[in-house]
Order: C-alpha cells, then structure tokens, then sequence
C-alpha cells in the first residue's frame, strides 16, 4: 500500500519531471546555489526577539551563499531520505513553490537539486507588491500554490490551506533573517491578476503571497 508520504513525493517527482512546476523554457538557464550551511546561527529565542517586518531596504544584492542559506531555510529539503522540508506542509502533498525574483530576473527554487532555474530573463520586481519599495529592494520571494493537486478540496479551502503552508515558510525567511541581519516584510499587498500573467504560471496555479528581502536601509 502507498502511504500519503510516498504518494505525495510521487506527484512533485512527476510533476518535475513533466514540468508542471510552471518554468517557462524546456531547457532553463540553472544557478547552481553553493551547498547550505545548516550549523550555526544565532539562538531561536534571541532570533525571534528580533524579528520583525520592513520596509526600507538598501540595494545591496544577497552574496550567493546568503541567498542559498536562506532559500535552504525557507523550504529547502532537511531530510534527504524523505525529501522533507524545513517547513510542514498540507496532507504531505507539496503544493507550495518559491520564486526567487531578483534585477537579472525571475527564478524557480529546485529544493532537490538545491538550485535556481531562470522562468524569465524579465525584472519583474515591482509587480510583486503595489508599494514602492519592492522595486529596488534586492530580492522579492513568490510563493505559488499547486491548487490542482489539492483534490476534494473547494477552491476557498484550496487558497486557505495554501496560504497556511505559506505561512510556516515566510516565518522561517523571517528568523532566518533576524539571525543573519538581513531584513524582511511579508505582504499581501499585490495585484494578484497582473502577477500571476507577468509569471505566466499554468492552469491551477496562483500566488499566495510575496515577501521581500534584503539588507538594511543605511
């Protein structure tokens, strides 16, 4: 008998492989992110007295071994036997991806291969939110739901569930960020309609929400 886990990691497996993650190129340019660093960090509880959400950010871009640390704690994949992910998720069904969108354009998070594939060469970082902000700030995070694969379940309990998973990964970008003192706001504040043409994303698919990253504003 398939167990909910197994079924769950077959549907993501076949939708890899059949590209139903969204990407826009049979053949998409690959970021190949250095390996995480998984120890060290600052205390939980000192982490979660600085946590909080802003608004002003310096242009400064994210090195590339902060961007594949934070990416790794915002659903990357801590249990390599499972494939299971540093965020919990609806019935064991992954229907949650993360886009990174940054200035050289718009990128697809690989949790297996721990790497980022180009969806578009497009700068498409003001249309994830309407307030001035997320244009210059260095990276916006998208978080895009698979509401086809949510079966039995109405389209409103769909978006609910959705933006719960969303949730528990924005809150790991948030700690993540406190730790390493980086800065970050989750908004709900986006034109869901232009987002989601800009992005191109397939049928069943929709943006729960945005979050944007970067350092402080000096």
């Amino acid at each position: 008998m398939i167990t909910r886990r197994q079924a769950g990691a077959g549907l993501v497996s076949a939708a890899v492989l059949a590209g139903t993650s969204g990407l826009a190129a049979a053949d998409p340019k690959t970021m190949k992110l250095p390996p995480p660093k998984t120890s060290g960090g600052m205390p939980l509880m000192q982490a979660l007295k600085l946590r909080r959400s802003t608004r002003e950010y310096g242009g400064r871009p994210l090195p590339e071994q902060v961007l594949s640390d934070l990416l790794w704690a915002a659903f990357g994949i801590n249990r390599l036997t499972s494939g299971d992910r540093t965020a919990p998720y609806w019935r064991h069904i992954m229907v949650i991806d993360v886009y990174a969108a940054i200035a050289d354009g718009l990128w697809f998070y690989d949790p297996k291969a721990h790497a980022l594939l180009q969806h578009s060469s497009a700068d498409i970082r003001a249309l994830t939110g309407t307030q001035d902000f997320v244009g210059g700030a260095p990276l916006n995070l998208i978080y895009v739901a698979h509401g086809e694969r949510m079966h039995d379940v109405s389209p409103t309990d769909r978006r609910l569930f959705a933006s719960v998973d969303t949730g528990f990964i924005g809150q790991n970008v948030y700690l993540f960020c406190a730790s390493e003192g980086l800065v970050s706001v989750f908004r709900g504040s986006v034109d869901y309609k232009k987002l989601e043409a800009a992005m191109r994303l397939g049928a069943g698919q929709f943006v729960t929400f945005a979050q944007t990253v970067g350092y402080p504003h000096s």
